[in-house]
């Protein structure tokens, strides 16, 4: 009797194992907790912007006008100051449209967690403080601009030729995983 019990155990006890191993595997796939320490670092120039210094004018001469402010360079066209939600988040972000008439959605000075299925998201809701933010971007009009590509930093994000700007009034950083915001910018028009 004790041999038949022993053998009845072992299966149990490895199918119980087995399900356990398997839990915490999914558990760390679906979570990916090494991202909350590991952060990706991403500096972006924005597109037709000279980076690299002018060369030295003569005494003579007057300085020439930044590159962004002169004739036909970008616009910024709205702006907003990130705030926190799911995850500490601070930074800038600009609504810009480039020479040839192109948008672009700049992130600058970024920083947040770094998180499975980071999203940036052009938005027409709006930008609520605190828990009562963290949901709400999902529930009306988004255009997803793409995976974020670092969780902190300055990059840019294109927006299709299709996306009408002017109908969206914030920016998330989303998790597409867990349907919350990590945070979030309204835009003002400058």
């Amino acid at each position: 009797m004790g041999r038949v019990r022993m053998v009845l155990a072992r299966p149990w006890v490895i199918g119980v194992l087995a399900v356990a191993v398997c839990g915490v595997g999914f558990g760390l796939y679906w979570f990916q907790p090494w991202k909350l320490w590991q952060d990706e670092t991403v500096e972006e120039a924005l597109p037709g912007v000279e980076t690299s210094a002018p060369p030295a004018a003569a005494p003579s001469e007057a300085p020439s006008k930044p590159p962004s402010s002169a004739a036909g360079g970008p616009q910024t066209l709205a702006r907003g100051e990130l705030i926190s939600h799911e995850h500490t988040t601070s930074g800038t972000v600009k609504l810009v449209r480039l020479a040839d008439g192109s948008h672009v959605l700049r992130l600058e000075n970024l920083d947040t967690s770094n998180g499975p299925d980071l999203r940036v998201w052009l938005t027409d809701a709006p930008v609520k403080e605190g828990k009562a933010g963290w949901h709400v971007f999902d529930d009306g009009k988004y255009v997803s601009l793409g995976k974020l590509k670092g969780n902190k930093g300055s990059q840019n994000y294109a927006l299709s030729s299709d996306v009408d700007p002017s109908r969206y009034t914030s920016v998330s950083i989303w998790c597409d995983r867990f349907d919350v915001s990590f945070g979030a910018a309204e835009l003002a028009r400058a």
